[in-house]
């Protein structure tokens, strides 16, 4: 089974994937902790990681099943069919939300526009390049799963 991606009405992630667990199909939202600053107080808040986006593993056969969920709006589209996501990738996203561990990560002299492979951390073996280099953080681009990671150093 494809795991494909599921556009949502905005802040509707969680109750989407509620709703899909519910009506029995597989699905993954993945969620980050974030600290959020009120007028009066500071919380910390589980927010999607993806915003409006939502994993689902179902057959082929299947896909329209999702549509009984309130707040699905479409499925995400890649060169005209629906955008299927490799389970290496859900895997990926899975290990580096779970993996809180940075002690393993060393930064050597880059540059702007250097091939790099990763060696350490939740991204190892992924390949990156270089976009930006401060004396704050580095920012990579990880073309095989279509994101960009910023590493800010301490």
């Amino acid at each position: 089974m494809n795991w494909y991606v599921v556009y949502t009405k905005p802040k509707w992630e969680k109750k989407v994937a509620e709703q899909l667990k519910s009506n029995g199909i597989e699905c993954y939202c993945p969620l980050i902790t974030q600290v959020r600053q009120w007028s009066d107080r500071k919380k910390k808040v589980e927010v999607p990681l993806f915003n409006s986006y939502v994993f689902v593993q179902l057959p082929d056969s299947e896909r329209n099943a999702v549509f009984q969920s309130v707040g699905v709006v479409r499925y995400l589209f890649w060169l005209g069919k629906p955008a299927v996501v490799r389970d290496e990738e859900i895997s990926v996203i899975k290990k580096w939300l779970t993996t809180s561990d940075t002690s393993g990560i060393s930064v050597a002299s880059v540059q702007v526009g250097d091939a790099i492979q990763l060696d350490s951390g939740p991204f190892s073996t992924q390949k990156a390049i270089v976009q930006e280099v401060t004396n704050t953080h580095y920012v990579l681009v990880l073309e095989s799963l279509g994101c960009v990671l910023k590493m800010k150093l301490k």
